[in-house]
């Protein structure tokens, strides 16, 4: 039997939908959105609205109205680029870290009630083959 890779991309997808759907409410307690967080989570890796936009793949205009709504929150603050006068960077606030924190744990939490569904040798499996399918080729 051949595997499609289309199918098991739906399927990936599929179950992070299904993660993510669970954990909606401990978002909406958090004050988050499902995309709010996402960026949320990537401001310290990319510090910039535009570099955000790329990493999660959303149009800027998108990412420039989560950003307005974590500022509005006191999830993050703008800062003036000290390398670039002209730019300002994002930095996420000690009440912005928790929150991310906290999502973060809830989506484990609920990641891990799927992965209790197989063995521990299919998860270390699972795990390897993650890392080999992101290794550079």
């Amino acid at each position: 039997m051949s595997v499609d890779g289309a199918q098991l991309w739906t399927l990936n997808q599929r179950l992070l939908g299904v993660v993510m759907d669970a954990c909606t409410g401990e978002l909406a307690e958090l004050g988050l959105e499902t995309k709010e967080f996402f960026v949320l989570a990537e401001v310290e890796a990319s510090p910039y609205p535009a570099e955000i936009a790329t990493a999660l793949l959303l149009p800027k205009a998108s990412v420039t109205v989560y950003v307005r709504n974590l500022v509005a929150k006191g999830f993050i603050r703008r800062e003036i680029d000290d390398a670039d006068l002209r730019r300002h960077r994002l930095v996420l606030t000690a009440e912005g870290a928790e929150a991310r924190d906290r999502a973060l744990a809830a989506l484990a939490a609920e990641y891990d009630r799927r992965l209790a569904r197989i063995t521990p040798r299919d998860r270390t499996e699972l795990q390897r083959i993650l890392q080999e399918m992101l290794s550079p080729a």
